[in-house]
């Protein structure tokens, strides 16, 4: 017999709607599909298999009908399929950074707009984002077909017609140029960057992964997490990544309120810090998020002075 697990996962954020284990019963109702991957383990709780991929992405759909009202989703085999309550993290706590330079209160509406850096093809950054608190987002890519993805979901899905626009990154190695123009203003920038240094060192990674999730000791990964070369590794990987951000950046100084960025490695950010100061940053913020036992953090800056920053119109 199952048991109801109501366990709370009080590291991801107060207003994460996923804090709680998953009510299958419910999500089921909702994406009949899911049914078949939903299984009791040994502890007598309902659960999948979060090393199969397949699974992970039907788990997405059910969570985005019945979370986020987004009846239509889905992306192609190999793309990166991303744990909604950790993506869901990253925006509750861009929402309390921003509320930080508006009297404490959380700016809501779609004059609040972000700009994601490489949407990927499964767009849930501005999903979430549009959903929770009522934002717009331009999403941008380097990768066409991702791009394809993220119009054929905001297609068919309408109330993200006039929420999310697309624009390619016609030019790989800036993130930056061609994307934000003079008239633009944006509230904040979010990026989920490539944290691997090469093809091989992506590999090497998905098997740990693998092998922590299904507790063996694969010599090969035989289980695709998905994730294009753009989405999982660059030449540099993170910091390289990061570094070319930051220096753009700094040449967009009043057009954005917060630059922000996930950084996975922890011994990255004494360069951050030391790249963020050299540019002229105003203020820079480190925020520790975790998820299970994955610990990450955002790095936020700006380039405003606390006054300009209160006088900032969303």
């Amino acid at each position: 017999m199952k048991e109801k697990n109501t366990t709370e996962k009080t590291t991801l954020h107060p207003r994460n709607p996923h804090r709680f284990r998953y009510d299958f019963e419910q999500l089921i109702s909702v994406c009949p599909e899911l049914k078949s991957f939903v299984f009791i383990n040994e502890h007598k709780v309902e659960t999948i298999d979060f090393s199969n991929p397949e699974a992970v992405k039907v788990l997405n759909k059910a969570l985005l009908i019945s979370n986020y009202d987004i009846q239509n989703w889905d992306i192609p085999a190999n793309y990166l399929c991303p744990p909604i309550p950790g993506r869901a993290d990253y925006i509750h706590y861009i929402a309390d950074l921003l509320a930080t330079s508006n009297n404490g209160i959380i700016p809501e509406g779609e004059t609040v707009v972000g700009l994601d850096i490489g949407i990927g093809a499964n767009c849930i950054y501005p999903i979430i984002g549009n959903s929770a608190y009522g934002w717009s987002f331009v999403g941008t890519d380097i990768d066409e077909s991702a791009l394809q993805n993220c119009k054929k979901i905001i297609g068919d899905n309408p109330k993200l017609i006039d929420a999310i626009s697309l624009q390619s990154q016609i030019e790989s190695r800036f993130i930056f140029k061609n994307i934000i123009l003079p008239e633009d203003k944006f509230a904040f920038t979010i990026c989920n960057p490539p944290f691997h240094n090469s093809a091989e060192e992506a590999a090497k990674s998905a098997l740990r992964k693998v092998n922590t999730l299904t507790n063996t000791k694969n010599e090969k990964a035989i289980l695709n997490f998905g994730g294009q070369n753009a989405e999982l590794w660059c030449n540099g990987g993170e910091i390289g990544f990061l570094t070319q951000m930051i220096y753009e950046s700094a040449k967009y100084p009043m057009q954005c309120l917060w630059f922000t960025t996930l950084v996975s490695k922890k011994d990255n950010l004494k360069s951050i810090y030391k790249i963020l100061n050299k540019v002229g940053a105003v203020e820079i913020k480190t925020i520790d998020m975790a998820q299970g036992q994955k610990i990450s953090r955002i790095v936020a800056w700006t380039f405003l002075s606390e006054t300009q920053q209160k006088n900032w119109k969303f």
